[in-house]
């Protein structure tokens, strides 16, 4: 898959709006591809196009379920929409998946954001 690696080169060298075209026609034959998916989604989500990095991060979800960092980004895509207690969801399962620094770290991040939100409130 020359599109696949060609656009996981341009994504590296932060030219996200060029990996997706490149993926473009992957999208639309392999379906089923849940690496098609994830680097969709994560071209999305570098290029701020939150709403399909999510629809991306599902997606992959939905193909496998036990990718953790599909939901580590996830929850991280919707933690830049604001959406934090959905965000600290998915981060916490990401990180009972596998307890990564970076994962813990991410869930304690959005924990502490609904922490002062909720004080604010108060």
């Amino acid at each position: 898959m020359a599109e696949f690696r060609r656009a996981e080169d341009l994504l590296e060298r932060r030219r996200p709006l060029d990996a997706l075209k490149a993926l473009a026609p992957l999208l639309e034959t392999e379906q089923a591809a849940a690496s098609v998916h994830l680097l969709a989604a994560r071209a999305y989500l570098a290029s701020a196009q939150f709403r399909r990095a999510e629809e991306g991060f599902l997606r992959v979800l939905e193909l496998d379920p036990s990718d953790h960092y599909a939901r580590f980004a996830l929850g991280r895509t919707l933690q830049r929409q604001s959406r934090l207690v959905e965000a600290r969801t998915q981060l916490r399962m990401a990180a009972a998946m596998d307890p990564r620094p970076e994962y813990q770290e991410a869930l304690g991040e959005v924990s502490a954001n609904i922490a002062v939100r909720a004080d604010r409130g108060a």
